[in-house]
């Protein structure tokens, strides 16, 4: 059982206890595997949303998942100030701003200002899709913050 001391033991095991809606979810998480938007992207995007909503596992697991697949550590290692690095195209920026107003909705109300940056470099289905990929990663942030999901030890 959770003590309240220790922020590294699971909570629950959400799956599970229950199965039906995080399989949902799941499901809506793939169909983002065939959705308009690069993989590459999409990680850049799952890896900043995590950060700013402190979510331990969820960074961990998707910076492993964009290092299997290709991406440049030394963009990995600057994504949580990418405003400030050369490393991001303008359409990585556009996609990254837009990511971090509708994670921050309360504060932003996500400016159209934003939002008129992503229509610059983004069709119409890839704005969705990747509000979709805004969406279910802080959907998955807040199971994985509340339930304390534990991140598995890889340095072995």
């Amino acid at each position: 059982m959770f003590n309240g001391r220790d922020r590294n033991m699971q909570r629950l095991d959400y799956y599970q206890i229950a199965p039906e809606p995080i399989t949902k979810l799941a499901s809506a998480s793939q169909y983002l595997d065939t959705a308009s938007v690069d993989s590459s992207l999409r990680l850049l995007i799952e890896i900043r949303v995590s950060q700013i909503n402190g979510c331990a596992y969820c960074v961990d697991l998707h910076s492993r998942q964009a290092r299997k697949r290709g991406e440049v550590e030394q963009r990995l290692d600057t994504l949580f100030v990418w405003r400030e690095t050369p490393f991001f195209s303008d359409r990585e920026r556009a996609a990254l701003a837009w990511a971090e107003s509708v994670t921050l909705v309360s504060e932003t109300r996500v400016p159209d200002a934003v939002f008129e940056s992503l229509q610059e470099h983004f069709t119409d289905r890839e704005i969705v899709d990747l509000t979709m990929i805004v969406s279910l990663m802080n959907a998955w942030n807040r199971i994985a913050i509340s339930f304390r999901k534990t991140i598995e030890d890889t340095r072995t």
